[in-house]
C-alpha cells in the first residue's frame, strides 16, 4: 500500500467533520447573527476541501490490494467515483468562497450572493459526501475492504482471518451446518496454536456441537493456561465442567465449578452453571 494509502481512514474522517461544520457555519453566517460564522466557515471549507483532495489521493494509493479482494472491485470503483465527485464539487464550493471573500474585501453587495451560492453548493456537496461515506462504509463493513491490510502488519491479517472464521462458523451453526463450522474453527486453531481464546472456542464447540466431550477434555489437558489470566482460567474451567457434564459426570463437573467459585466467588457465570447442575 504505497504513498499515503495507509492514512486514508484518518483523512476521510477529517474531510467529513470539516466540511459538515463548514457548510453549517456558512448557512449560519447568512443569518447575520454571528460575526465569526463567515470567516470560520470559509476556513473550514478550505481545510475540508484540501483534505478531500488528500482523501482521493490516499484512496487511489490504497485501492490496489482492496480491489483484488474477490468480489470487491465494483464496490471499490463506486466508492472512488463518489469520492472524486465530492472533491470536485467542494473545489467549486471553495472557489465560491474565494469569490465571496474577494467581494467582501471590496465591500461589494454581491458578497452575500456569493456566500449563498457557496451554501447551496455546499448542501449539495454534503449529499455527495454522504454517498461517498456510505459506499466507503459498505466497502469496509460489507467486503472487509482494507481491514487487516492497511498497516501491512501480518498480525492484522491473522486477526482478520480469525474474525472471518469465527463469523462463518456462527453462520454455519445457525444454518444447521454446525459440523462445518466446527471444522473451520479446528482449522484455525491448528493454524494458530498459541491463540488460547481460539483454542478454547474450538474446545467448546467440540463439546457443544460435535458432542465429543472426551476429545474436548483431551484438548483441554494439552492447553497451558497462564496462571495470572483469570478470564481464561475461568473459561477453561467452565469448558471442562461442560465436557464432564456432557459425559454424565455431574459430580466431577460440580467439583470443577466449586473449585472455581472458591477462587472467583463473584463470578456470575460460575454460579449460574452450578445452579443449572442442581
Amino acid at each position: 500500500m504505497p504513498g499515503i494509502g495507509a492514512f486514508h481512514p484518518q483523512i476521510v474522517h477529517f474531510v467529513i467533520a470539516l466540511l459538515i461544520v463548514g457548510v453549517a457555519l456558512r448557512l449560519l453566517s447568512l443569518t447575520g447573527r454571528l460575526a465569526f460564522a463567515g470567516p470560520a466557515a470559509a476556513t473550514l471549507i478550505f481545510l475540508g476541501t484540501a483534505a478531500s483532495v488528500a482523501a482521493v489521493k490516499s484512496g487511489v494509493d490504497a485501492h490496489g490490494p482492496v480491489e483484488r479482494i474477490p468480489g470487491a472491485r465494483q464496490a471499490v470503483v463506486e466508492h472512488e467515483e463518489w469520492g472524486e465527485r465530492t472533491r470536485n464539487l467542494f473545489l467549486v464550493v471553495a472557489l465560491a468562497e474565494l469569490v465571496a471573500l474577494a467581494l467582501a474585501a471590496k465591500a461589494s453587495r454581491h458578497a452575500r450572493t456569493a456566500a449563498m451560492v457557496s451554501a447551496v453548493l455546499g448542501l449539495g456537496g454534503l449529499a455527495v459526501l454522504y454517498e461517498a461515506a456510505e459506499h466507503g462504509g459498505e466497502l469496509v463493513y460489507g467486503y472487509a475492504g482494507g481491514v487487516g491490510i492497511v498497516s501491512g502488519d501480518p498480525e492484522d491479517v491473522n486477526r482478520l482471518f480469525v474474525a472471518g472464521v469465527y463469523h462463518q462458523a456462527l453462520q454455519d451453526r445457525q444454518a444447521g451446518r454446525g459440523e462445518q463450522g466446527a471444522a473451520l474453527l479446528d482449522m484455525a486453531a491448528g493454524r494458530f496454536p498459541a491463540h488460547l481464546e481460539l483454542q478454547l472456542l474450538a474446545i467448546e464447540w467440540t463439546t457443544d456441537v460435535r458432542r465429543d466431550p472426551a476429545a474436548a477434555l483431551q484438548r483441554l489437558d494439552a492447553l497451558a493456561i497462564p496462571a495470572g489470566d483469570a478470564r481464561l482460567r475461568i473459561r477453561a474451567g467452565l469448558a471442562r465442567a461442560s465436557a464432564l457434564a456432557a459425559q454424565g459426570n455431574i459430580d466431577g463437573a460440580r467439583g470443577v465449578l466449586q473449585t472455581l467459585k472458591a477462587e472467583f466467588p463473584d463470578n456470575a457465570n460460575i454460579q449460574r452453571r452450578l445452579d443449572a447442575l442442581r
